[in-house]
C-alpha cells in the first residue's frame, strides 16, 4: 500500500502509532517522549498489560494494530515498555515495520539533544551497553536467519560480536575518564577557593533549567521538552553577600534503566559533591503523577548516595495552581513537617528568596534579607 502523502505542516516529521498503558499519567509521559524525539504520534493503543512474552501484547491487540498500521502508515511503531529482542523480532515481523521500544526512544532523544563532547560520548556508552544487552539474542536470530534489516549484524560470531562492544565500550569509558578528571580538577580549585556547591535534581520537564537561570541571572536553553540538559552546567548565584556555585543536571525519569544512569554518570556524580541539592518537583502535576514522579527522583539519589539532610524541595510552577492545591501537594509527597520544602515559581520568581534562604542555612553561608 502506498504511504499517504504528508501535508505542508507535516513534511520533515515522522509518525508514529504508540502502544502505551492505560493509564493517563503513562500515556501523557509516553507523548512527551514521543515528541522529544521528533516523533508525531497519529494513533495511540491503549494496553492495561504490555509484558506477554511473545509480542508483549495480547495477539487480538496484534491484530487491531495491524490494520490501524495498513490504514495509517506511521514511520514508526512505539512500544512504551522494554522489549526483549525477540519480542522485538516478533512485532516487526507481523508489522512490516522499525519498532521502538522505550529505551530505544529514551537513546533517540539523547542523540537530538546531545551538544557537548561528553553528552556524546555518554550516549555512545549508553547505545553500546544497550547493545551488549542484547548481543546474544541478536547473534542467535542472525545465525537462525531471523533478522529485519535494521536489526541485522552482519556476519559477527558471537565472540567477535561481543568483544568488539567491549573494546569500543573500553575506549569511550577511556575518554570519560579524561572529562572526570578534569572536572574533579575543578571541584578542587572551588574548595581551595572556598566556594560552597549547590546541584539541581528532578525530574525531567520540573523546571529545573528555569529555576537555574532565575537564581543566576542566565538565559540556557529551558522548555516544556523533556532532557532540555544533558551536560552539568555551572554558574555563580549569590546567597545574602556570598557566591555560592550552583549546578544544572540532567533530568530523572521512570523506568530509566540503571546502565543509563551509569553512563551518565560523570554527570550526576555533581550531586555527590554538592552542599545543597534542591529537588525541583513540579506542582502542576496530578496527584498519582506527583508520586510517581517523585518517588523516582527519590530512588534515584538513594542509588547515587546522596544524604537526605542536604535536599531542599522546589515545589515549582506553584503560580499554576491555588494555595489549597499546594498544601495537598506538600502532605502527598509527606513533606508537610519538613522546614525544607518551599512552594516556588521559577517562571514568577516566587519564593526564590525563601529557597536561598534555606541553602544559606544548609551550606553555613550567610544570607540577609
Amino acid at each position: 500500500m502506498k504511504r499517504p502523502s504528508k501535508s505542508q505542516d507535516e513534511l520533515g516529521v515522522d509518525t508514529a502509532i504508540l502502544i502505551t498503558y492505560d493509564r493517563e499519567d503513562a500515556i501523557g509521559e509516553a507523548l512527551g517522549l514521543c515528541d522529544a524525539a521528533g516523533y508525531r504520534v497519529a494513533h495511540t493503543v491503549r494496553q492495561k498489560f504490555l509484558k506477554r512474552p511473545k509480542y508483549g501484547m495480547s495477539s487480538m491487540a496484534l491484530e487491531e494494530l495491524k490494520k490501524t498500521s495498513e490504514k495509517l502508515r506511521p514511520d514508526v511503531i512505539v512500544f512504551d515498555e522494554i522489549l526483549k529482542p525477540r519480542q522485538n523480532y516478533n512485532l516487526a515481523s507481523e508489522l512490516h515495520m522499525e519498532i521502538l521500544d522505550r529505551e530505544t526512544l529514551i537513546l533517540q532523544i539523547f542523540e537530538r539533544r546531545a551538544s557537548s563532547s561528553e553528552s556524546k560520548l555518554q550516549i555512545k556508552l549508553a547505545h553500546l551497553r544497550y547493545e551488549m544487552s542484547r548481543a546474544k539474542e541478536r547473534v542467535r536470530l542472525s545465525s537462525m536467519g531471523e533478522q529485519p534489516g535494521f536489526m541485522g549484524i552482519g556476519k559477527f560470531g558471537v565472540d567477535v560480536y561481543y568483544n568488539d562492544i567491549k573494546h569500543r565500550m573500553q575506549a569511550v569509558r577511556t575518554k570519560l575518564a579524561k572529562s572526570g578528571k578534569q572536572r574533579e580538577l575543578h571541584r578542587q580549585a572551588r574548595r581551595r577557593i572556598g566556594f560552597k556547591i549547590i546541584s539541581l535534581a528532578g525530574y525531567t520537564s520540573a523546571g529545573k533549567t528555569t529555576l537555574f537561570n532565575k537564581m543566576t541571572g542566565e538565559s540556557g536553553a529551558q522548555g516544556a521538552e523533556l532532557f532540555t540538559t544533558l551536560t552539568t552546567t555551572t554558574r555563580r548565584v549569590m546567597i545574602g553577600s556570598e557566591a555560592l556555585l550552583i549546578s544544572d543536571t540532567v533530568g530523572f525519569i521512570s523506568k530509566l534503566p540503571a546502565y543509563m544512569i551509569d553512563a551518565f554518570k560523570s554527570t550526576l556524580e555533581e550531586l555527590g559533591y554538592a552542599d545543597v541539592v534542591i529537588v525541583v518537583i513540579d506542582a502542576a502535576d496530578t496527584s498519582s503523577e506527583l508520586r510517581k514522579k517523585f518517588s523516582s527522583c527519590m530512588k534515584t539519589l538513594g542509588e547515587l548516595g546522596i544524604e537526605k539532610d542536604k535536599i531542599v524541595y522546589a515545589l515549582n510552577k506553584s503560580d499554576l495552581i491555588d494555595a489549597g492545591q499546594i498544601d495537598r501537594k506538600i502532605e502527598i509527597l509527606g513533606l508537610e513537617e519538613s522546614k525544607k520544602c518551599v512552594p516556588v515559581s521559577a517562571y514568577t520568581g516566587t519564593n526564590i528568596a525563601r529557597i536561598k534562604e534555606i541553602i544559606g542555612s544548609i551550606a553555613g553561608v550567610g544570607y540577609e534579607n
